[in-house]
């Protein structure tokens, strides 16, 4: 999956054991569909899930309520896009991640019985943009295990290329003076997803500089700063 990959496209698999809708439920709660929900799908999810879409649409409430179970136990349980799987630390300017606020609007209205609510209360259908498509640059490395940088290199992100599945990995990269800076935290991560992580900020890594934390088997491919024009 690419960056334009949302939270919701994994949810298919654990709601095929779900029965009933959530519009059986006594509503005991004031977040709606109209109000709130849409807008958290619309912002997070329709570049995938839409008619037309690489995922079943949820883009009306006819469409959501009968997965509503469905989607609070998947966001609830990775609280991430699928190509994210990563927790504790990592900062990317192309994460997706819901915010626990999102989070617990979601939670609270699946429990309080999925409500549609006022129809004035729904925005207007979101235009959806194609995903934005990001190449592998000149000048990648490819580190596995304790990587020591032979040279200095601005780290713009990296894609993961091998992450044995199941693997948590606390990646970091220790610099020649000791500090330590925090790359990222796997956790059962899908490789194949192919999915990049760009950091907020390049990182720039000087010479002696030790990645670590990568179990074995695992591999990344460490892509440089676009040259400025």
């Amino acid at each position: 999956m690419r960056t334009g990959t949302r939270l919701l496209a994994a949810v298919g698999l654990i709601v095929l054991s779900v029965s009933g809708t959530a519009r059986a439920h006594d509503v005991t709660t004031r977040v709606t569909w109209n109000r709130e929900i849409s807008r958290i799908v619309y912002a997070r999810c329709a570049t995938c899930h839409r008619p037309g879409g690489t995922a079943f649409s949820l883009l009306s409430y006819q469409e959501a309520s009968p997965w509503a179970t469905g989607i609070k136990e998947t966001v609830l349980r990775r609280a991430m896009p699928p190509w994210g799987a990563v927790k504790g630390f990592g900062s990317f300017r192309n994460d997706q991640a819901l915010t626990q606020e999102e989070l617990d609007l979601i939670g609270n209205w699946v429990n309080g019985g999925a409500p549609e609510g006022n129809p004035n209360d729904l925005p207007p259908r979101p235009r959806v943009a194609p995903p934005l498509a990001f190449a592998h640059r000149p000048g990648e490395i490819v580190a596995a295990g304790d990587y020591r940088f032979q040279r200095p290199f601005s780290l713009d992100g990296f894609w993961v290329i091998d992450l044995p599945k199941g693997q948590s990995a606390q990646v970091t990269i220790e610099l020649p003076d000791g500090r330590i800076e925090p790359l990222v935290w796997f956790n059962d991560y899908p490789a194949q997803s192919g999915h990049p992580f760009l950091l907020r900020t390049p990182l720039v890594v000087p010479s002696g500089a030790v990645m670590r934390g990568l179990p074995p088997g695992s591999s990344l491919a460490l892509v440089p700063a676009a040259p400025e024009h």
